[in-house]
């Protein structure tokens, strides 16, 4: 899939930012943008690129502060307002929120100041109506980072979508996440991680599971062996890209299905690991990779 120009606040633009014309974009013509702590909201990405192959995006991993599922929630809101600032100056016809923890602290105020600029969507909401629509019993299992776990999201979301008929079983992974990313071959250290986060959700005998983490989906065979072929396990990236293509609809931003999307990436860290790593969690090639520089992060090495 080719990597062409996008659009910068409504102008035409190079890869490197430089703006070649005056001329406004169509709203349509501007990608939807993404991001996340670090490389696991890619595996949101795969589903929007495999489902909307007509639309360009612009994904931003924030991988000079990763891991964000140990921080407080503040600190974590700070973290996505700043991203999302990027990604708009930039060009946007959607934000998607990709990223679990970034999520529970600040979507309620990310929609509240962005509603007249671009719709948003995120994780959590559509994981938790997919969760709803599969539990047999009620009975609904959650691994997550402890930020996640901690802000209550999930809880609020999946009760708003049961009517309150269901109970859920929540267990914090504070080292899964960090584990996956380093992008090695899953080692023993993975499957006892993810042993020991289902456990509690084997006890408490849950038929559904949701995996509260772009990352864990990288493992998702494993969670499933763990948990057992008839607990019925829920991602994020389906449900994102199914919500991503009704939002554009309803709100006549779509673009045109018969032409061919790009795919653009940005990283807070360093550029060379992102694609490396990335490109395993993407499944499809990542050519290049620009840097941004976040507040609080020592400036990345690039090479000229």
């Amino acid at each position: 899939m080719p990597q062409t120009g996008f659009r910068v606040a409504g102008r035409s633009a190079c890869h490197d930012g430089a703006v070649e014309s005056d001329v406004a974009a169509e709203p349509r013509d501007l990608p939807v943008a993404v991001f996340d702590s670090g490389v696991g909201g890619l595996t949101v990405l795969h589903e929007c690129l495999v489902s909307l192959p007509h639309e360009d995006f612009l994904y931003l991993g924030d991988t000079a502060r990763f891991p964000y599922g140990t921080r407080p929630q503040g600190e974590l809101a700070k973290f996505a307002r700043e991203l999302a600032g990027i990604l708009l100056q930039r060009g946007a016809k959607l934000l998607v929120v990709a990223c679990n923890s970034a999520t529970a602290a600040a979507l309620p105020a990310l929609r509240r100041e962005l509603e007249d600029q671009v719709p948003v969507v995120a994780v959590v909401g559509p994981e938790s109506r997919l969760a709803a629509r599969a539990t047999r019993r009620g009975k609904v299992g959650l691994i997550a980072t402890p930020a996640t776990v901690a802000s209550g999201a999930y809880e609020r979301e999946l009760a708003e979508a049961t009517g309150g008929r269901s109970t859920l079983y929540s267990t914090p992974s504070p080292d899964l996440a960090s584990l996956i990313q380093a992008g090695g071959e899953v080692d023993q250290r993975t499957v006892e991680c993810v042993e020991r986060a289902c456990q509690p959700l084997r006890d408490a005998g849950v038929d559904t599971a949701i995996l509260g983490c772009t990352h864990y989906p990288l493992v998702r065979p494993l969670f499933q062996r763990t948990l057992g072929r008839g607990v019925s396990v829920i991602s994020s990236g389906e449900a994102i890209a199914s919500e991503v293509e009704r939002e554009l609809v309803k709100r006549d931003l779509a673009a045109p299905r018969h032409r061919r999307g790009s795919y653009h990436f940005l990283s807070s860290g360093d550029p060379e690991e992102f694609r490396r790593v990335g490109t395993r969690f993407l499944q499809l090639p990542i050519a290049r990779v620009e840097h941004v520089q976040v507040a609080g992060a020592a400036p990345a090495q690039v090479p000229a």
